[in-house]
Formats: C-alpha cells, structure tokens, sequence
C-alpha cells in the first residue's frame, strides 16, 4: 500500500506572548473574587480584559503614536529570500514594529547584520538566539 505524502508542518507564529506580573494580595483577593463570582472564567481572562479596556481608553494616544514613530501595526516577517534581496539592492532595513516582528529560522546572524540596520520592536521580537545577539546593539 503507498504512503500518503508528507506535508511539511509551517511553524506559525504564537497568537500571544507570555508575561508575568507582580500583583498584591489585596488586588489578587479581588480579583479572584470576581472569578469566584462568575464575571469572569479565570484570573487571565480578568487581566487580558482590563488590559484591553486600557488599551481602549488611550487608543487615540496609541494610534498617534505609531504614526509619529512611523511603526508597523501588527506582524511583520523577514525571511533570508528577503533579506538578500535588500542586501543585493545595496539597502538596509531599519524595522520599527508595534507588537510581532519575526525573523525566520533560515536567516543567518551574518544575514541579518548585512541588512537590517535598527530593530525596535514594541512587543515580541522572535528570533534565534544568535540572531537576537547579533542584533543586541542594534534593537532600539
């Protein structure tokens, strides 16, 4: 009997990056209270909720500033086809990201220092460890 073929699996960016946060007793009773009550269905969903509430409140002030600094808005993706291209067209990049910026697998750190000028991320750089350190100095 043949064998199916085999698809390769696309790695996909995460929807979401982890944090950690430092809260006080007192705000954690409450908050573990309006759990407890039903308003909503776990610590993550309050906090994801309030931080979007936030986010909502001063959304005129975050639009004007990704305006200002000429940011990205969303996800942006660089894989090394790309990044040879800016490099053969003797130009670099200076990146400027408001939440995920991705540099593939395939882009090596000697790549990415031929094109990529400045990186200044707000949000979540996804990288190689060696690529994040050939970087460093460049991140803003």
């Amino acid at each position: 009997m043949p064998s199916a073929p085999v698809t390769p699996v696309r790695s996909r960016p995460p929807d979401s990056e982890k944090i950690t946060i430092n809260l006080g007793f007192v705000d954690l009773g409450q908050i573990d209270l309006l759990v407890a009550e039903g308003f909503y269905g776990n610590r993550s969903d309050f906090i994801r909720t309030a931080i979007r509430n936030q986010l909502a409140t001063h959304g005129d002030a975050v639009r004007q500033g990704v305006a200002r600094r000429t940011l990205v808005l969303g996800l942006q993706r660089f894989d090394a086809a790309e990044l040879r291209a800016v490099v053969a067209a003797n130009e670099r990049l200076r990146i400027r990201v408001l939440g995920l910026a991705v540099i593939a697998d395939d882009v090596s750190p000697e790549l990415a220092l031929a094109a990529i000028e400045s990186i200044d991320v707000l949000g979540a750089l996804h990288a190689s460890p060696a690529v994040r350190d050939a970087l460093a100095a460049r991140r803003g």
